[in-house]
This record gives C-alpha cells, sequence and structure tokens, in this order.
C-alpha cells in the first residue's frame, strides 16, 4: 500500500501519476469515429511552415544553380557512404526505387498522393512496410539539401534524385521540372484504406496505444470485393494500391498466391488507378527492374519496427537489423533477395531479354520469400552487390512473370523487345509523367529544362491576342446579363467550370473552358440542358465582341465574368452592392487537348454545393463526408465552405432545379435566408424516413411543412463547428458578412487554376 503521507506535500500536482499530455489518447475521434472532421479543412497549416507565409519558394529556386545541383548528385551516386554502402557501388538503383515510391502514391481518382509535397518524410507513408529502408536513402541525401537550402525542397530533391539516376545510367530523360512545395507536417486526413485496427473491439486493439499494431495494415482484406478470378473484382475507390501499405501490388501475387496472372489483373488495376494505361505500366516495370536488385538476406522477425515507432536514438530511422553489418549484404527490405539483370547500373534490355529467354520455376529467399529464379543452369549470372567474385542466379518476381503470362502485357513486351529505341522512348516519357503528374499545369513549372509538353499536363493555349480592360469588362458583364438566360445560370455554367479544381493535383478549373468540351459537357451534375443555354448564348456574344476590336475574349474568361455579373446582380437584389473581382486571360482548349478518360475522373459522385448525390454509386461514408473532402480538395476554410453552399441554395443552383436547401422566398438573391431558415428554433426537422437522407422543414406552431432537405444541407445545422458558423451569418448583422465571405469565397475558387496569374491568384487565395 502506498504511504499517502509520503505524497500529500507533492507540488504543484495532486495525485503521482500522469496518464496523458496534448495529443494523447483517446479522444474526441476514438469516441465518436463518425463525428465530421471539419478540421480535415486545415491540414498542413501555414502556422507549420518553419520558412514562413511570405516565403517565395519559386524566387528562391531560381537563385539556385541547377546544373550545379544534377552535378552534385550525380557525384553523389558514385561517392560510398560506410554507414550505409550503395549496391554495386553505385546508388543509382536506390535513388530510382526511393523516387518511384514517392511518385507511386499518385492516384486519379481524387488526385492524392504523388511527389508533390514530398509526403514520403512523414507518416503514414515513412513507415509503410513497401518503403522499407526509403529512409536511408533521404538521409543520404541530407548534405545536399543543407548544401542547397530552401531554394531546393525536399519534394523536388527526392523526384530529382532518381532522374538523375536513371541519366547516370544510361537513360536519356525527357527533363525535369522544380515546383513542388514541401508539406511541413503529416497528412492525417488522407483516406489510404479501410484495413488496420482502428475501430476493432478492445480485446483486439493494440496492447501498447503508443506503438500500435501497424503490421495488421499489412493486408489486403478489406478494400477488395470479389477475388482476382472472379468476374466481379473491385477495388475501392478511392484506392489506388492493390494492398494497404504497398505502393502499388504485392510483387509475390495478390496475398502472395504466386500467380502471375493473378498478379497482372492487380497490376493492370492498380496502375490504371495511377493514370497509367498498359504499355506505361510495362514501361515503368521492366525500365525499373533493369536497375539494382530486391533485398532478402534476414527474416522480417529480425527487422525492427518502422521510423514512427523507431527508438529516440534512431534519430528517424527505422528498420534496424542487428544481423551482420545490417547492410550491404545484410540487408532486408521487401524479403525478396537478387537482381533481374547482369548488369544492374547499367540501362539495356537485359530485364525482359532474359524474362523471355528463359523459363523461370518458383524458389524461396532467404527470408522466406516467394520468387523465380531460372530453370536454366546456364542462365546469366549476376554479380553479388558487395561480394566481390561472388555471382548470384538471376531473379524474378511473381510480378514480373506476369507481364510473360498476360497476353496484353506479353505482347507490349515483346514490341519492346524488337525495339529498344522505342521501349527506352516509352519508358522515359512514362517515368516523367509518373515524376511530374500532380505538379498541375507547366505554368507552375520551375526550372530550365522541364522536359515536353503531353496531353496528361492538361494544356491551355497561350494568350495570342490583347486581354479585355476593366471597361471592356464592365460592358461584358452588363451584355451577359441582358443576355436572354437567367442570371442563375449564368451562376451555374460558371459554378460548373471553376469547381471541378482538386488542389490535390492542380487539375480541373474554369481555365480551358473544358466544361464547354465532352466528358465534363455531359455531367448530369451540371444540368446538360441548361448549361447548353448558357453556352450558347456566351458563344453569340463572344463572336459579336470579338468582332469588334483587337482585344478578345476566351470562353473560359467569359464563362466565369458572366457568372459574376450574375453574382453582383443577385447580391444587388439583395441589397448589397459588390462587385465581384474578375481577372482575364484564361484561354480555350481543344478536345485534342483534353484525355476525356482522365478528365472522366473529375466528375463528381457527390456535390454538395449542388446538393447531388449519384444514386448509381455504392457509399460506405454519407454524403456530408464526401462534401467535406471536395470543400478540401477546394482548399476551402470552413467559413469558406459554409458560406458557399448556404449561398448557392438561395442562388438556386441545384443540379435538377429541386427545392431542396432552398430556403427562401426569393430564389435568386444573395442572402442569409439559408442559414435563418436553418438554425430557427420555431422550426423542427422531420427525417422523412428513418434513413435521414431526406427532411421536411415543419413549423412547431402551425405544423405545416415549409421546407424541404437532405444531409447536405442539414449538416450545417447539426455539426457544432458548422453551426457557430450558421449563427453567425443568421444574425441581425450576419449578413453582410456573410455576403462578403461569399464573394471572395467565389472570386478564390474560379481562381484556384490560375497559376498563369501567380500574384493575382496568391491575392484571392490568401485574402480568404
Amino acid at each position: 500500500m502506498k504511504d499517502h503521507a509520503a505524497t500529500q506535500g507533492a507540488c504543484p500536482f495532486r495525485g503521482t501519476r500522469i496518464g496523458g499530455a496534448q495529443g494523447s489518447e483517446p479522444n474526441v475521434n476514438h469516441w465518436w469515429p463518425n463525428r465530421l472532421k471539419v478540421e480535415a479543412l486545415y491540414q498542413d497549416p501555414p502556422q507549420a511552415n518553419a520558412l514562413g507565409r511570405d516565403f517565395d519558394y519559386a524566387a528562391a529556386n531560381a537563385k539556385i544553380d541547377h546544373k550545379a545541383l544534377w552535378e552534385d548528385v550525380r557525384a553523389f551516386l558514385h561517392t560510398p557512404v560506410d554507414w550505409w554502402p550503395s549496391d554495386y557501388g553505385h546508388y543509382g538503383p536506390q535513388m530510382n526505387r526511393m523516387s518511384w515510391h514517392s511518385a507511386g502514391t499518385y492516384r486519379i481518382a481524387d488526385g492524392r498522393g504523388g511527389a508533390g509535397e514530398g509526403m514520403q518524410r512523414f507518416a503514414p507513408i515513412n513507415s509503410w512496410w513497401d518503403n522499407g529502408n526509403t529512409d536511408k536513402s533521404r538521409r543520404l541525401l541530407a548534405p545536399i539539401k543543407a548544401k542547397y537550402g530552401a531554394g531546393l525542397s525536399w519534394a523536388d530533391l527526392i523526384a530529382l534524385a532518381g532522374t538523375v539516376a536513371l541519366e547516370d545510367m544510361g537513360l536519356p530523360v525527357q527533363g525535369f521540372a522544380y515546383g513542388r512545395e514541401d508539406a511541413w507536417s503529416a497528412d492525417v486526413n488522407t483516406y489510404w484504406g479501410p484495413e488496420g485496427w482502428f475501430g476493432k473491439p478492445p480485446s483486439e486493439q493494440p496492447a501498447d496505444p503508443q506503438l500500435g499494431h501497424p503490421e495488421q495494415m499489412v493486408n489486403r482484406g478489406l478494400r477488395w470485393e470479389g477475388g482476382p478470378k472472379d468476374d466481379h473484382y473491385d477495388l475501392e475507390n478511392p484506392l489506388a494500391a492493390s494492398h494497404q501499405s504497398l505502393i502499388y501490388v504485392d510483387p509475390e501475387g495478390p496475398g502472395g498466391n504466386g500467380d502471375p496472372m493473378d498478379a497482372a489483373r492487380d497490376i493492370r488495376e492498380t496502375f490504371a488507378r495511377m493514370a497509367m494505361n498498359d504499355e506505361e505500366t510495362l514501361a515503368l516495370v521492366a525500365g525499373g527492374h533493369a536497375f539494382g536488385k530486391s533485398h532478402g538476406a534476414v527474416p522480417a522477425s529480425e527487422i525492427g519496427g518502422a521510423p514512427e515507432i523507431a527508438k529516440m536514438s534512431e534519430q528517424g530511422l527505422g528498420w534496424s537489423n542487428p544481423v551482420g553489418s545490417g547492410n550491404a549484404e545484410h540487408t532486408m527490405t521487401n524479403g525478396i533477395e537478387g537482381s533481374w539483370t547482369p548488369n544492374p547500373t547499367q540501362w539495356d534490355n537485359d530485364y525482359l531479354t532474359n524474362l523471355f529467354k528463359f523459363e523461370w520455376e518458383q524458389t524461396k529467399s532467404p527470408a522466406g520469400a516467394l520468387q523465380w529464379t531460372p530453370t536454366d543452369p546456364d542462365a546469366p549470372k549476376t554479380p553479388d552487390a558487395h561480394l566481390p567474385g561472388v555471382m548470384n542466379p538471376l531473379m524474378m518476381m511473381t510480378t514480373d512473370i506476369a507481364f510473360k503470362v498476360d497476353p496484353a502485357y506479353r505482347k507490349i513486351a515483346e514490341r519492346f523487345l524488337e525495339d529498344f529505341d522505342y521501349f527506352t522512348e516509352t519508358f522515359s516519357k512514362a517515368w516523367h509523367k509518373l515524376m511530374h503528374r500532380d505538379l498541375g499545369p507547366t505554368s507552375r513549372w520551375l526550372g530550365p529544362d522541364q522536359g515536353g509538353t503531353f496531353i496528361w499536363q492538361d494544356p491551355v493555349p497561350e494568350v495570342d491576342h490583347p486581354l479585355i480592360d476593366a471597361t471592356q469588362i464592365a460592358d461584358l458583364k452588363a451584355r451577359a446579363l441582358d443576355l436572354d438566360v437567367a442570371a442563375t445560370d449564368l451562376i451555374a455554367a460558371a459554378w460548373a467550370a471553376a469547381s471541378t479544381y482538386r488542389d490535390s493535383d492542380k487539375r480541373g478549373g474554369a481555365n480551358g473552358a473544358r466544361v464547354q468540351l465532352a466528358p465534363q459537357r455531359g455531367w448530369a451534375v451540371n444540368n446538360p440542358a441548361r448549361l447548353d443555354r448558357v453556352l450558347d448564348a456566351l458563344t453569340g456574344l463572344k463572336s459579336d465582341f470579338d468582332a469588334e476590336g483587337a482585344a478578345k475574349v476566351s470562353m473560359a474568361d467569359l464563362i466565369v465574368l458572366a457568372g459574376c455579373a450574375g453574382v453582383e446582380a443577385a447580391a444587388k437584389a439583395g441589397g448589397h452592392d459588390v462587385t465581384v473581382p474578375f481577372v482575364p486571360g484564361r484561354t480555350d482548349a481543344t478536345a485534342d487537348m483534353t484525355d476525356d478518360e482522365s478528365f472522366e475522373w473529375l466528375r463528381p459522385v457527390v456535390d454538395g454545393f449542388r446538393n447531388y448525390v449519384d444514386d448509381a454509386v455504392g457509399y460506405n461514408v454519407p454524403p456530408e463526408q464526401i462534401a467535406l473532402d471536395k470543400a478540401a480538395l477546394l482548399s476551402l476554410s470552413a467559413p469558406e465552405w459554409t458560406a458557399l453552399t448556404g449561398g448557392l441554395r438561395v442562388l438556386d443552383q441545384n443540379w435538377d432545379g429541386s427545392d431542396k436547401g432552398v430556403f427562401t422566398d426569393r430564389p435568386g438573391t444573395l442572402s442569409a435566408d439559408f442559414f435563418r431558415e436553418l438554425v430557427s428554433t420555431d422550426l423542427d426537422w422531420r427525417p422523412e424516413t428513418d434513413a435521414e437522407t431526406a427532411f421536411d422543414l415543419v413549423d412547431r406552431a402551425t405544423g405545416q411543412t415549409r421546407w424541404h432537405a437532405t444531409r447536405l444541407d442539414l449538416v450545417f445545422g447539426a455539426n457544432a463547428e458548422l453551426r457557430q458558423i450558421s449563427e453567425l451569418y443568421a444574425g441581425v448583422d450576419g449578413e453582410g458578412y456573410f455576403v462578403d465571405t461569399f464573394v471572395r469565397a467565389w472570386h478564390k475558387v474560379m481562381m484556384l487554376d490560375r497559376f498563369d496569374a501567380k500574384a493575382e491568384r496568391k491575392a484571392a487565395v490568401s485574402d480568404c
């Protein structure tokens, strides 16, 4: 029994134990895991940036000597470091893998992942099973990062290192663009899949919540429906990787089953969700496997934990290996051991040559992983990466054998075998796409040698005419309002064009006017009949204006300008004299500049701003959570999200013209009516069914139904944080705050893709 008398004088605490501190679990998300996490809108806040809010990365990067940097990276590749020796005396393959795994997290469904912010430095990606020992690669580059300082982001350096490595090993590269600005905090919001211990009963939760059970994530048990041999074999959206904690697929086959045809199916699905077609996929894998080796010298049971659970003394390095030197010939990464080619630091076609020339049989690595070796004892050997004079058998993974047995992949591989120059070009272009897929339009790209222009960059033409001035902008606004089109329809077209933007990969937006092209023009959420009326009217206005003088107006500019005019008219009808800012300079893309299949991924399945839910899709989350996700992709704050949604409701912007959420007797007028009705205690919300997807708003005194709504409306009154904003806008002085926020947020959304107008975009975004 404790001697209580001995502790009575303890200061400053009462009690003798401290059970937690700021950030300790459990917290609000564990007690109420289904709460709407509005704080997700504040990922990587500016307060986290040690460089300060006003740091200009483009200016800083322009000051560095890019040629010298390239040569410094090249020299590093050939400079041994004792604490982590290079395989074959060349760090190129190791850097290639690091870059690949940084960029390879990209997924086309929501644009998240990719190399853009250097997220490989943080959890969870830095501790994924598939990223074993990439921490060593980044630490090896630390002296170069220190030499170039803030003018070279980690995100750029990580992508650059692999690109320089490929060139040094003989691949002609397409160039390289800088411009990836570093994140400064871990991404705690991106959904990487349902696997893991969170939400399991106490008996299945980790014994030590500080360590967790990360190994429970290393599976694929919840993200798939069906099996690889079934007709229905479906990977959950928005995921791309076939397996939690992998970049793409399990090298031993789905679930480690060793079946090459099953592996081919996983490869095709996974790489397609990374925005790669079959040819690009095969080029990337075959090209990547021309270099380096896989590491499986030590059983996984011997290896320490990932960086996020490493000991303090290890200073952020994980996967400690107690066997032998812990590196070099004793290295353990994914468990498979060996190299694919006899010359693992030279660009050649030996990977495909050996794959097709020899028959392969399943074997096991020293770590117990399933791999393949040639049946012919006279097949070429590969030199040991560290032991002089030692020769080892070649190795293939199940995912390599897949390219030989799958008919479509085999056909591509045979062409690459016959035409090495074509293979070289295809791999080089695919690598360039992989490294730059989430960097956005070329107006964001920095550096002296950025490479070519490809359709996946979502190109738009350069401005080739004088832009409209302030007088002409005012004139066009007036003429747009005089068209035989309602102001609310003008607003709808502008919103349909601009709201496709997503900050994750900087795609979408109004620039290019792709809203007048397939597939966007036909999306149900855009109400094609309504959109066609507006586009037809604006096309006539553009034709008339362009014939009048030297200045021209693009359809992209005119769509946005007319929407701004509509907002001004709606505000004036509500008694608010506002000017909605407008910045000209957009141009019109053509169908030849637009990849229909790629753009189809921008089509929303839930659009909270227009009260749209695609009923053909199955949902494991409520629609308001997907609406929050879209607000985050638009980089909106909670007040901006709230103001835009409530404003678009009273502006009659529902996709189908329904009255759901249109809580006003004066639709088309910009007012705070939505918020006044939403938070009124004189009204009672009654669900139409137990599912609580549709609701009636009933006057408590009379019993009469006044309004109808969906969850996408009521969330702004039901969620505690959003309700505080709604109550502000509903107050006696709140409409002014609301209109001001709506106008600034509208301008922000219209400008999100205007990387060509850097100063004006920065002002529009930061002003909010």
